[in-house]
C-alpha cells in the first residue's frame, strides 16, 4: 500500500507535504528488501551456474540510488554493506572493510534505522567503498540537488560521464530506484564489452562527455531573483488560459518549455533547437 510520506493532499499548492523521520525509514527499508530480493536471485543464477560463492556489494563496479539528497545515498551504500555483514556469520571484523561493526553483529535490521552509533560505525566502514562505486555517480545531485523522477539516471548519467569506454566495459552496475509511496526497485546494468570507435557505447560516452562543461555554463543568478522567479511560479499555479512570461534565451540548446495553458488546462510545448552533436546522437 502506498504510505502518505510524501504527497499533495492540497492540490491547490505547489508544494507537497513531507513526513521526513518517516519518509527516511521507509527508503532503507525499501533498500532493504530490495537488495535482499535482488540477492536472493543473483545467488539462485550462479548456483546454476555452480558458482557457490554469495553476492556481495563487492561485485557492483559502481552503485547508484535514488537521490532525494547526497548524504542519504551515502548512508543507502553503508547499509548494503550492513547487509552483506549481517548475513555472514563469519565476517572478520578485525581487519577489512568490516572493521569496527563487531558490536552489531546480532542486530536485526528492523532495529537499525535509528540507531546512531551503528550509523556512525557504518559511515566510517563503508567511507572507500563509498568513495570508489557510488560518489563519483553524485556529480549531477551534487549541484542541482533532488532531481526526483530522473534522479537515478541522473546519476547513472554522472558515473557515464566521468569514465573512459575501457574503463566502464563489462563492468556491473547496481541501481536502486524509489518513489513516493513506497515503490522501488534494485535492478543491474551490464556495460557492453564493444569500445570499438563508432560503438553504441562510445557513442553514448560521447554525448555525455561534455557534462561538467554544461554544469559550469549554468547561468548564476541572485537569490532574490530565484525568489522572484518561485514566487511567480506559485501565482501561476493552477491558471488556465495563461501564457508564460520571460525569456527562454537562456535555456539550454533541445529544452522544451511550456508556451501556453488553454482554458482546458491543456498545455502546449515548444522546443529550442537542439545543437548540431546533440542532433546527431537523436
Amino acid at each position: 500500500d502506498a504510505l502518505p510520506i510524501f504527497y499533495k493532499p492540497d492540490l491547490s499548492s505547489e508544494y507537497p507535504v513531507v513526513d521526513g523521520k518517516l519518509s527516511i525509514e521507509c527508503y532503507f527499508s525499501a533498500l532493504d528488501q530490495c537488495y535482499s530480493v535482488y540477492r536472493k536471485k543473483i545467488n539462485e543464477q550462479q548456483k546454476r551456474d555452480e558458482i557457490s560463492k554469495p553476492f556481495t556489494l563487492s561485485e557492483f563496479q559502481h552503485m547508484i540510488f535514488h537521490t532525494p539528497f547526497c548524504k542519504l545515498v551515502q548512508k543507502s551504500l553503508a547499509r548494503l554493506m550492513l547487509n552483506d555483514f549481517l548475513s555472514d556469520s563469519s565476517a572478520n571484523t578485525e581487519s577489512g572493510i568490516y572493521q569496527g561493526l563487531e558490536a552489531f553483529r546480532g542486530m536485526k535490521l528492523e532495529d537499525t534505522y535509528s540507531n546512531k552509533e551503528l550509523e556512525k560505525a557504518l559511515l566510517k566502514a563503508s567511507q572507500g567503498v563509498f568513495n570508489e562505486k557510488t560518489k563519483p555517480s553524485l556529480l549531477l545531485s551534487t549541484q542541482n540537488g533532488n532531481m526526483y523522477t530522473p534522479s537515478v539516471y541522473g546519476c547513472l548519467a554522472s558515473v557515464l560521464a566521468q569514465y573512459s569506454a575501457q574503463q566502464l566495459a563489462g563492468s556491473r552496475i547496481g541501481a536502486f530506484s524509489y518513489g513516493s509511496g513506497l515503490a522501488s526497485s534494485m535492478f543491474s546494468l551490464r556495460v557492453s564489452q564493444d569500445t570499438a570507435p563508432g560503438s553504441p557505447l562510445n557513442n553514448l560516452l560521447s554525448s555525455l562527455s561534455d557534462l561538467p562543461e554544461r554544469l559550469e555554463a549554468r547561468k548564476r543568478i541572485k537569490p532574490e531573483q530565484f525568489a522572484d522567479i518561485m514566487k511567480m511560479k506559485e501565482e501561476t499555479h493552477h491558471l488556465a488560459n495563461y501564457t508564460p512570461q520571460g525569456s527562454v534565451s537562456d535555456l539550454a540548446p533541445g529544452t522544451w518549455y511550456l508556451t501556453q495553458v488553454d482554458e482546458k488546462h491543456r498545455r502546449f510545448y515548444s522546443r529550442r533547437p537542439p545543437t548540431e552533436k546533440e542532433a546527431v546522437h537523436q
